[in-house]
């Protein structure tokens, strides 16, 4: 069934001056009916970036000299241990062999010590040598004694500096990037003050990341752990899947924008992904699989719904109260419903309530009722904000802060309703058609992307709700409507008269 609603009406302010001096008619824009759908609805928060490694390791040599041989290209995957550079090690080579040597005659002159404190205690206790030669003894085999411990310090050293020239993998990864070429005189790492030369660029590439730029309009929809997918041009055919890691704390700011860098962790065992890919990251924030849906332009918000009204040819007094009374017979199911409940229950269940124009239902404190909360956010509204109230209202303006979650009661006006985008719904206003005519119906909407909207309460199957234009046009019509009144003295304006062409549906 196709139902179709035209106003002969203008569609913008432009063309009313137009439309008062030709006497022609605006173009009546159309408003389409749409049936309550059944559909799948996915939210997902898109973000570019490139693919990096989770670590990379910068490879440097303890020895200085020339580069002998460089056994690894990149793109190698090597092991823990394996030789990667190979620097000239006749130097070290020669110290080696010097602290050999000296270790054998510090090992020699030891024994020698040794065997003449023997020969001294011997002689002391017969009185043959004085105490002091008996010292001197004793001082000479000690100093021997240290000369063979740094022998034996030197040579260990002299085996490290030996054994550094051979550069070797610190962990398992990939060789992603190379520096030196056999003939390339480094310096070391330990005893330059620059850092020492950087042999080699390697990394873990069995797992890699994605840092994402998001915009912070998104930001607050990602969560670490939520699943992941990655395109890539490579494989323009093969997702990837990741998880959110962690989203930094700090902002990046570009041309304006402000983003959140978001880590995406993705497993990469077949090599597939390389340091530098450009991928789409699309992180999955909500999914409602055969779900009532409906378009996000047939919402409305309590703001909205008097401009609405006006374009459907509606009283908005009388839809303010059809929507009143809809909502006291649902409080009065509520009510009936409690049936045994305590009286402590009853008296919490009959707490005044406070309904937001974004759908949310704040609980009001003892002695406080929604309309007193109406006539303060007016008088703020109209007077300039909280210096506006007298003394007793500031009081009870204090009271309300607590209950509108602890910073200042904000009026109605400035209350911020939920837009198409948001991802858990709110409580809208959509027109739809009960017995042929536009009727307003309060419902309850669930998980929203760009286009649709799930519906939890309020509309069924069968129901079909009207499409209408957006706020800012329908304001553009009451005004255009105005002056038009003002032109022609009051007495109507001409061509406002509204056609309804209708098909009936048979369900």
């Amino acid at each position: 069934m196709t139902h179709t609603i035209a106003f002969r009406m203008a569609g913008a302010l432009a063309l009313a001056g137009l439309a008062a001096a030709c006497g022609d008619e605006p173009p009546p824009p159309i408003y389409q009916a749409v049936p309550v759908a059944t559909r799948d609805i996915v939210v997902s928060a898109s973000a570019a970036g490139a693919i990096e490694p989770i670590m990379t390791v910068e490879v440097k040599s303890k020895a200085s000299g020339e580069i002998m041989q460089v056994a690894v290209e990149t793109g190698d995957s090597v092991r823990p241990g394996q030789r990667l550079v190979r620097v000239d090690p006749r130097v070290p080579e020669n110290a080696l062999r010097q602290a050999e040597a000296d270790l054998d005659v510090a090992q020699a002159s030891l024994a020698n010590a040794q065997a003449q404190l023997r020969r001294s205690e011997e002689l002391f206790k017969t009185q043959s040598i004085t105490e002091q030669e008996y010292e001197n003894a004793r001082l000479q085999a000690a100093n021997a004694n240290a000369q063979l411990i740094r022998a034996r310090r030197s040579l260990d050293d002299a085996t490290i500096a030996f054994e550094d020239t051979d550069v070797r993998a610190p962990s398992s990864g990939v060789i992603i990037e190379r520096n030196v070429e056999v003939g390339t005189v480094i310096s070391s790492a330990t005893s330059n003050v620059g850092g020492g030369t950087v042999l080699l660029r390697m990394a873990n590439l069995d797992t890699v990341q994605v840092r994402a730029l998001v915009d912070e309009t998104d930001i607050g929809k990602i969560t670490a752990g939520m699943p992941v997918t990655i395109a890539v041009d490579a494989y323009p055919n093969r997702p990837f899947e990741g998880r959110v890691l962690k989203i930094e704390p700090q902002a990046v700011t570009q041309q304006n924008v402000t983003m959140f860098p978001v880590l995406v962790q993705i497993g990469n065992r077949q090599g597939l992904l390389k340091p530098g890919m450009n991928t789409e990251v699309e992180m999955h924030v909500g999914n409602a699989e055969r779900v009532l849906a409906i378009p996000n332009a047939a919402l409305r918000t309590q703001r909205d719904v008097a401009s609405a009204a006006i374009v459907l040819g509606l009283d908005p007094d009388q839809v303010q109260q059809q929507l009143a009374d809809a909502r006291q017979a649902q409080n009065g199911a509520g009510q009936t419903s409690l049936g045994g409940t305590t009286a402590a229950d009853s008296t919490a269940a009959n707490a005044a309530v406070y309904r937001t124009p974004d759908g949310r239902e704040i609980k009001l404190p003892d002695g406080i009722t929604a309309q007193q909360v109406d006539a303060l956010f007016a008088k703020m509204r109209s007077g300039g904000g909280p210096a506006a109230l007298s003394d007793a209202e500031r009081a009870l303006f204090q009271r309300l802060r607590g209950s509108f979650g602890g910073g200042a009661a904000r009026p109605a006006s400035h209350a911020r309703s939920q837009t198409s985008g948001a991802l858990t719904g709110g409580s809208y206003i959509v027109f739809a058609l009960r017995n042929g005519a536009p009727t307003p119906v309060e419902i309850r909407t669930g998980l929203t992307d760009l286009d649709y909207s799930e519906v939890r309460s309020g509309l069924t199957a069968s129901d079909t709700v009207l499409v209408l234009p957006s706020a800012s046009l329908a304001q553009s019509l009451e005004e255009w409507r105005e002056r038009m009144n003002r032109v022609t003295g009051g007495g109507g304006v001409p061509g406002m008269q509204k056609t309804t062409t209708s098909t009936n549906r048979s369900r």
